[in-house]
């Protein structure tokens, strides 16, 4: 009973700022009418109805898109700099992974801003072209500064689950493989990269879902030109004030997001009921 006690102030705390907000836009999101004023609700469907036509649609594909790829570029940088770290002496993996880590303690809209500062057109990083003598460049503003702003940001979250997993593996296992003649190419793909998998998959999610979600991003790097689904609920909110309309796309990437994290714990299961895949 004692411990039934201690967890009223966090069931309290998951009622009032987890369930009743989601059960609010789920209550949005299916009916329409004067935001202000539930007298005006109506229970229907044409906020989805709305959502799911070419201009929308398109809206979130090219935010997916853009998540995948950043994705993909945070797993091709973040695996060998893990891989690379893992194999340091304690003392200096420590170091490295706090240079990983300290960033982090800065507020993100700041490590954002500090982008505008190297890519603007007045920015550090023209200033040196022109200094060379080539003409300055539009850095900013386009899907490829929203995409380096989300690898940035999003990095240590690929690189820290992923070397989680990498310096715990036994390294027994990799004398085993050199000692029947594996080299280590074929060392790390039949041994080191299947065992590393959990930590693949769960770097994966940690990046993917708020790349997919993000508008701080792509509105301060991308400008107009780069509107992703993130931008437009957040613009539902604060500037047309459509609620029903902006609640209505939360649920859909929220679904959409809970079916990311489905398919990931169900690859992950099954990579672990095979051993990871080293057989």
């Amino acid at each position: 009973m004692k411990f039934k006690r201690y967890s009223i102030p966090y069931s309290l705390w998951l009622l009032v700022f987890i369930v009743i907000p989601l059960v609010l836009v789920v209550y949005y999101a299916f009916t329409t009418g004067d935001s202000q004023d539930f007298s005006t609700f109506q229970f229907n469907m044409e906020n989805f109805k709305r959502f799911f036509t070419h201009i929308y649609t398109s809206v979130l594909l090219r935010s997916v898109n853009l998540a995948l790829v950043s994705t993909v570029l945070c797993l091709l940088l973040g695996y060998p700099i893990a891989f690379i770290i893992s194999k340091e002496k304690e003392k200096t993996r420590n170091i490295l992974i706090l240079f990983f880590v300290i960033p982090m303690w800065m507020n993100f809209l700041l490590r954002t801003y500090a982008w505008l500062a190297l890519l603007g057109k007045n920015g550090i990083i023209n200033i040196i072209i022109t200094k060379l003598g080539f003409q300055p460049l539009d850095l900013l503003y386009n899907d490829s500064a929203v995409l380096l702003g989300m690898v940035y940001n999003f990095l240590p979250f690929m690189v820290l689950p992923i070397y989680s997993v990498l310096v715990k593996l036994d390294p027994k296992l990799v004398e085993a493989a050199e000692d029947l003649g594996a080299n280590r190419i074929i060392t790390f793909l039949k041994v080191i990269f299947p065992l590393s998998l959990p930590g693949v998959i769960t770097g994966i999610s940690m990046v993917f879902i708020p790349a997919v979600s993000t508008f701080v991003i792509s509105s301060l790097l991308g400008g107009n030109k780069s509107n992703l689904i993130g931008n437009l609920i957040e613009q539902q909110f604060r500037y047309t004030g459509d609620w029903h309309f902006g609640s209505a796309m939360s649920i859909i990437l929220m679904i959409f997001i809970l079916l990311t994290m489905i398919f990931s714990y169900k690859f992950d299961k099954e990579k672990e009921g095979d051993g990871g895949g080293l057989w």
